[in-house]
């Protein structure tokens, strides 16, 4: 099972507010606050978004098509659920990627999401089977 999951971005307040709200629609709770970062927890699993000291590179963004994390892929309830997040996302820092092949960007018997907020990072909503 995956202990935690540590995203270290150059905004703590924006990256709270997008991964906050994104978290806490899937059922993850508050779980730590400290001056330089946030997270939620879901079982004995936790996210952390955390502005470190030891951060190289200043305000830059992540880029989600260098080396490193691509996404975070997330179990949703169903696709009204997808649906509704989606609708959502924009008034939270996330974009809709794909549009043209939303909701079957990864095929045909795939329905899901993928979202990317204002630094980069990229999530992939996963609508349960029905």
């Amino acid at each position: 099972m995956l202990h935690h999951i540590e995203l270290w971005v150059p905004d703590l307040d924006r990256a709270a507010g997008s991964w906050g709200w994104l978290l806490g629609s899937l059922g993850w709770t508050p779980y730590q606050n400290w001056p330089e970062g946030r997270s939620w927890r879901l079982g004995e699993t936790y996210v952390v978004v955390e502005r470190s000291p030891a951060l190289r590179g200043g305000d830059a963004g992540h880029d989600r098509m260098r080396p490193g994390l691509n996404h975070l892929a997330f179990h949703v309830r169903d696709r009204a659920t997808v649906d509704a997040l989606v609708t959502a996302a924009p008034a939270h820092g996330w974009t809709l990627l794909f549009p043209d092949r939303h909701p079957h960007a990864g095929g045909p018997d795939h329905y899901a999401a993928y979202l990317e907020n204002e630094d980069g990072f990229e999530t992939e909503l996963v609508a349960a089977q029905e």
